[in-house]
């Protein structure tokens, strides 16, 4: 998989995830069950605590999506994304998704030992691969 499209895959996660909790709002306002504004920042959670579990995995996925678009795409005005990019970029998508999971399963302290662990894998592996551009 080339950085690019990772970056692709990172993208159809965040679209997964805001879907995931965006669209079982759509028949409750359509119902009239709720209405469209009940869901404001401001106000307590109306969703199901997976809901808002999703919520969460999709804005800590768009939160860390620049510095990964970032070092992909400076990578390959480089030139360096076949040598640099591409060998890492995978994994970064593949431990967003494991993170992603282990959101929407649960908020035990373990869940979040290993959300954290995966969180924090994808920063090593965005670090790596923008030091190593800096290195050549």
């Amino acid at each position: 998989m080339t950085g690019l499209a990772a970056v692709l895959l990172y993208i159809a996660v965040m679209i997964v995830l805001v879907l995931s909790y965006a669209l079982p709002r759509v028949p409750q306002v359509l119902t009239r069950k709720r209405r469209p504004d009940e869901w404001g920042r401001d106000q307590p959670s109306i969703d199901p605590p997976v809901l808002v579990r999703a919520q969460h995995a999709h804005a800590n996925a768009v939160e860390n999506f620049p510095l990964f678009l970032g070092v992909v795409v400076i990578g390959a005005l480089m030139g360096k994304s076949a040598t640099v990019i591409d060998p890492l970029a995978c994994f970064v998508v593949y431990l967003r998704i494991a993170q992603a999971v282990t959101h929407l399963i649960g908020t035990s302290f373990w869940l979040v030992m290993t959300r954290a662990t995966f969180f924090l894998s994808q920063i090593a592996l965005i670090g790596t691969m923008a030091w190593k551009l800096c290195q050549s």
